[in-house]
């Protein structure tokens, strides 16, 4: 007799349908898969299996957005890499994606979020850059991180590349939660700034961090114009060399990336101008800088760079690198692989 099929009269129970008993079982594996999901809460894979949930904190009055990745197997005490994309690039396939999976596999934690007004956060007005109002982003991602239970609040490092390269040395003299840096082919200025014997600029500038007005004005805001041009002569950009436009237009141009080649660029009128060497002597982390040997990018001047870096105190080092401002953003390429080497090994050494 099917067990399943018939019940016993004589004990008072009536015949289930098969219908039945197969609904109740599915309800039943329903519950426990559901179970087993809210362990991984909005968790997604990339291509190389490596998890990740989306996030999204608050900063100045907008909501930003990216990704935490989480290393398999490990779930508390992670020491934890906060990320953002230079310039106007964001965080879906233009490679700093890629930089957060090495990391994670080599057992961090990992946020990557894109900046005020770009690709997935909020913020208003869209596509306006300021520096002053990314360093901030940059120190609210540090307020989120240390609310999580899976993350060692003691061990906090900072990845930037480009204009977040000099944010992070910045937002790091700053906030001494910070332990260690790594500032790829940081934009660390034009020209090296006045000097600072007494800290009196440090102090200005830290002060406009915490509390000064940040808000941009039409006399202050360039643009909107193109990111990048392929004719500087007939449709002027933001940024000028052709490298640029090589490298935005091949990896902003995939799909679902949301880059948008146009934005505005904004310098507040503040007391001191935003400039991360006057912070460097301040730093209480450990700092990688790998510096472009001849830096095409005008903001991006080597021998500023390689002057911050003599100013910075120990542990310290820095790597000068081939390809120019850009090159270690294409992927798959050699020097993918030795930045993301270089910076593991940094990483591990100073923050595990």
């Amino acid at each position: 007799m099917n067990y399943f099929k018939r019940i016993r009269k004589d004990r008072g129970y009536k015949k289930i349908p098969l219908k039945v008993l197969y609904f109740i079982l599915l309800i039943l594996i329903t519950i426990r898969l559901s179970a087993q999901d809210t362990k991984r809460d909005n968790m997604n894979t990339t291509k190389k299996n490596t998890m990740f949930k989306n996030i999204e904190f608050k900063s100045e009055g907008a909501t930003l957005r990216g990704r935490l990745y989480f290393p398999e197997g490990v779930s508390k005490n992670l020491p934890v890499i906060i990320m953002a994309h230079g310039y106007s690039a964001t965080i879906e396939g233009m490679v700093a994606d890629l930089y957060a999976e090495v990391f994670c596999h080599a057992g961090f934690a990992v946020l990557l979020y894109d900046h005020r007004n770009l690709g997935i956060s909020d913020g208003e007005p869209r596509q306006q850059i300021n520096r002053w109002t990314q360093a901030r982003g940059i120190r609210d991602a540090v307020n989120f991180v240390i609310t999580l239970p899976e993350i060692d609040s003691n061990k906090i490092g900072l990845w930037g590349d480009s204009m977040s390269g000099d944010e992070v040395i910045f937002v790091a003299a700053m906030d001494h939660r910070v332990n260690t840096v790594v500032a790829q082919v940081p934009a660390c200025g034009r020209e090296l700034p006045p000097p600072d014997p007494d800290g009196s600029l440090f102090e200005s500038l830290k002060n406009t961090f915490l509390h000064g007005d940040i808000e941009g004005t039409p006399e202050t805001t360039l643009g909107p114009m193109p990111v990048v041009s392929f004719d500087q002569e007939t449709i002027p950009s933001l940024l000028k060399p052709l490298t640029a436009y090589r490298w935005f237009i091949e990896y902003g141009c995939r799909y679902n990336t949301k880059w948008v080649n146009n934005a505005t660029y904004v310098t507040p009128n503040v007391p001191t101008k935003f400039n991360s060497v006057l912070c460097i002597p301040h730093l209480k982390a450990a700092i990688l800088m790998m510096v472009a040997y001849e830096d095409e990018m005008e903001g991006a001047n080597s021998d500023v760079a390689r002057y911050a870096y003599k100013l910075a105190p120990e542990p310290k080092q820095l790597i000068e690198i081939d390809g120019g401002h850009f090159g270690l953003l294409f992927y798959p390429s050699k020097l993918f692989d030795e930045a993301t080497a270089a910076q593991t090994n940094f990483f591990i050494e100073h923050l595990k």
